[in-house]
């Protein structure tokens, strides 16, 4: 059983005394590759060196709309660039975030767009973020057709998960979905279609259940799988070949 961690922040600081051991631990566990998206233009260089120097670690590059004042008008065409050479396999992190105090909704939905305009010219998927924004994200995303992408973390309804695997969008479930009383997520993962999922750990971010408080890392994908395999009646072999084949077509990478 091979699985993919489609969202873990292995550049973050919080890897940098023991990162080779956390990879291992993952490998170790069947986790063969992990996407890590980027979140701001200084972080972009750091993020390719260590993607470069492990092979199972695959880079995206974005800017995250938690961090505005860090972005700037001209990083969109740096972007530009890094989307040419850096052999990512997404635009993101990117999205809009109305849940942090006193959002420029407006600068965050042109950074959005600007993102989106991206990853149709280069013809990638987006890994997107959308906190108490899901509506309008499924509103933006009508009008860029061709882009695909995965709404990551996601928390919204079973209305919008519907309007969103319409629009060609996955959805990522991580840490959150093991919570106890996590009563209307659990079901709306029962309900999805297994063709939509995806796995991630939002890592160092999101502990599961069995982690709270804790550094998250990709190694505690497990408890994520074991749950949702309960809640969809599956086996830990049916999920794994479900959601892998699932991370492959949306992020076209090769066979394991």
């Amino acid at each position: 059983m091979r699985f993919i961690d489609t969202h873990t922040h292995l550049d973050d600081p919080r890897f940098d005394l023991d990162r080779d051991k956390v990879i291992e631990r993952a490998h170790r566990l069947g986790i063969t590759r992990m996407i890590v998206p980027a979140i701001h233009a200084a972080g972009w260089e750091h993020l390719n060196q260590i993607c470069g120097q492990h092979h199972s670690l695959l880079p995206a590059y974005g800017l995250h709309p938690m961090f505005m004042p860090q972005h700037r008008k001209q990083h969109i065409a740096e972007l530009a660039e890094w989307l040419e050479r850096g052999k990512p396999v997404a635009v993101g992190e990117c999205g809009l975030d109305f849940y942090i105090p006193e959002p420029d909704k407006a600068a965050q939905q042109w950074l959005f767009e600007a993102q989106l305009e991206l990853a149709n010219h280069f013809q990638l998927p987006v890994i997107i973020h959308a906190r108490k924004s899901v509506e309008q994200v499924i509103n933006t995303l009508r009008h860029f057709p061709k882009v695909k992408g995965v709404l990551h973390s996601f928390s919204g309804s079973q209305q919008q998960a519907e309007r969103l695997i319409n629009l060609d969008c996955m959805l990522g479930f991580g840490g959150p979905v093991t919570y106890s009383n996590a009563h209307r997520l659990h079901a709306l993962v029962k309900g999805l279609p297994l063709s939509s999922l995806l796995l991630e750990t939002d890592s160092p971010d999101q502990p599961p259940l069995p982690h709270r408080g804790e550094r998250n890392e990709p190694a505690f994908l497990q408890p994520v799988i074991e749950v949702i395999c309960s809640l969809k009646g599956l086996s830990k072999a049916k999920l794994a070949e479900a959601t892998t084949e699932n991370a492959r077509r949306l992020f076209n990478l090769p066979a394991i």
